[in-house]
């Protein structure tokens, strides 16, 4: 696939509805952000939201988005804990990776990704964090992410292994 379709950006805060529709498309009610914390997370921390726009529609085809922060473990909190937020942090917890359903398996979350390690990279960020389902792990490490075994959360109910990406 060619990503030339794509225009890979920081959000605009007009597009945080937009943002709130694709999370709760792409995961179960159990597991998907609030429309509230997404927008907060929106107003406070844009510049750690990545998004892929279609350039043909102008609609964000996916997105990833995450808190930097000096702690080095994932806790539940992040996820609505906007305070945990520390710009200068040298670990991004990972908040979501969000495809629309009809832009899967074509490589956009690997592009994505790539082009928000990048980004954090060069803010002098060290490590990307993140919570996976079991049945996700293999695609995260394909993406060169490593397990680090079960993590301590236990969002929506479930299970969840720790991955993390050395920048």
């Amino acid at each position: 696939m060619s990503f030339e379709q794509f225009e890979f950006r920081t959000i605009l805060k007009s597009e945080a509805e937009q943002a709130v529709t694709i999370e709760h498309i792409c995961f179960p009610p159990n597991e998907a952000c609030s429309r509230q914390a997404m927008l907060t997370r929106i107003e406070n921390a844009s510049e750690q939201f990545l998004v892929a726009v279609d350039k043909t529609t102008g609609k964000l085809a996916g997105f990833i988005n995450g808190l930097s922060t000096y702690e080095d473990k994932f806790r539940d909190e992040f996820f609505t804990d906007i305070s945990l937020y520390d710009p200068k942090g040298e670990n991004v917890m990972i908040l979501g990776l969000d495809v629309l359903p009809e832009y899967r398996n074509r490589g956009l979350a690997r592009e994505i990704v790539r082009n928000f390690s990048i980004m954090e990279k060069e803010k002098g960020r060290k490590t990307l964090i993140l919570t996976c389902l079991d049945e996700k792990v293999k695609m995260y490490e394909k993406l060169g992410f490593s397990d680090k075994g079960m993590a301590d959360s236990t969002w929506g109910g479930e299970e969840w292994h720790e991955m993390t990406y050395s920048l």
